[in-house]
């Protein structure tokens, strides 16, 4: 097996749910020893969410593989010592709990700074560790409420649209697991420590692209368009005989070419349509054409006769379709994963490709709630069994 970018790095784990565990999973397949703390009393929120198969949770199994986890209860003293002793042998710390919650157990940033310089403490949250709102409690569709995405998405005249994913709290990981890398890298530098804050909410606004700038042109929010572009066209989904499929004509060059494929090369004289901002300045016009056009035939014939003139389009794929798929086969993109209770679980591969690193076609299974706690206990930080049993005896564990 060939070196990964974060061997020997130490992640303490205290996150639950999706925007932390989807991080540290991240950090995991590229190397990092994950230590997963749950609390006691049923561990990580997500065991209890389904799907479930053979009475285990698949939804927490998919972003949990290859962490080991140990139970500690953080309001018992025991147990915050336990942490911090912990923390003191780890390289990072993850946690996604409400601001202020780790700072009434005495587990804040200034505590666990004192006892580990060089402690990367990442906190993920709804609306971050300052400002007004701080606080408050979040999900995911707050989130994409709150930071605008909900006001850019769906169909216009219709009610607001959550995006299909929980783009909140994946995106929040993503930023977090930047924020760490950048912080590792500078403590190469410094040999310090830092604070990573990330917020869901600056993650949507930072998500909105070209919508702040627009606003600034007309002084007008812009409004939710479907599935079209707002500056290019035609860039969109069409329906052809049996069913949608995507196109995205981006520059006149491809215009040309695109005009030529369907067999209306007509199109090309007539001055709606004559450039970009032409088409879309005339997309209702340009819509109806296109629709009578794509009517008369399938959309894997459309897709082949595109592909072949070299038109930007896509397939809608489900779930089914990007199992099957031959391009995401060949990017590892679907792995295995062997859980002893339920066997084998196809899970999304990492995006990640580097070169140097080999991109395994498995993954380890998701740990059982306390699994590891013996052997963290005794390899991290050398406690002999006798001393465990106490633990458990005092109700740390």
């Amino acid at each position: 097996m060939t070196a990964k970018p974060l061997d020997g790095i130490v992640v303490l784990d205290l996150s639950r749910v999706l925007i932390g565990p989807f991080c540290t999973m991240m950090l995991c397949d590229m190397g990092a020893t994950v230590i997963k703390v749950e609390n006691p009393n049923g561990g990580d929120d997500s065991r209890a969410f389904g799907p479930f198969l053979e009475g285990k949770s698949l939804y927490f199994a998919s972003i949990n593989r290859g962490k080991k986890s140990i139970t500690i209860d953080l309001k018992n003293e025991a147990g915050k010592k336990l942490l911090l002793d912990l923390a003191a042998k780890s390289d990072v710390l993850m946690e996604n709990f409400r601001p202020g919650t780790m700072e009434k157990l005495g587990l804040g940033w200034d505590v666990l700074s004192k006892h580990n310089p060089r402690l990367i403490y990442a906190a993920a949250s709804g609306y971050g560790h300052t400002g007004p709102y701080s606080t408050r409690p979040s999900y995911d569709i707050l989130a994409q409420a709150a930071g605008g995405i909900m006001g850019l998405t769906g169909w216009p005249d219709m009610p607001p649209t959550r995006v299909g994913v929980s783009m909140g709290d994946l995106v929040g990981a993503l930023f977090t697991v930047i924020g760490i890398q950048a912080a590792l890298a500078m403590r190469e530098k410094t040999g310090c420590g830092q604070k990573v804050d990330i917020a869901m909410l600056d993650c949507m606004v930072a998500l909105l692209e070209n919508a702040l700038v627009r606003y600034q042109v007309d002084g007008t929010s812009p409004q939710p368009l479907g599935n079209r572009h707002p500056t290019i066209t035609p860039f969109q989904a069409v329906a052809a005989s049996d069913t949608h499929f995507v196109i995205a004509v981006g520059n006149d060059v491809l215009w040309e070419k695109f005009c030529k494929a369907i067999g209306h090369e007509g199109l090309l004289s007539d001055n709606r349509f004559a450039t970009n901002p032409d088409r879309t300045q005339h997309i209702a016009e340009l819509d109806r054409l296109l629709a009578d056009i794509f009517a008369g035939k399938t959309a894997r014939e459309w897709l082949d006769a595109l592909e072949a003139a070299g038109i930007p389009c896509a397939p809608i794929n489900k779930v089914a379709d990007i199992m099957q798929d031959p391009q995401i086969a060949a990017r590892n993109m679907i792995v295995s994963m062997q859980d002893p209770d339920i066997g084998t679980v196809q899970l999304a591969g990492s995006p990640l490709k580097l070169s140097g690193v080999e991109d395994e076609v498995t993954r380890p299974s998701a740990p059982r709630l306390s699994q590891h706690t013996d052997e963290i206990l005794g390899q991290v930080l050398g406690l002999d069994a006798t001393a465990i049993a106490a633990l458990r005896e005092q109700g740390a564990l």
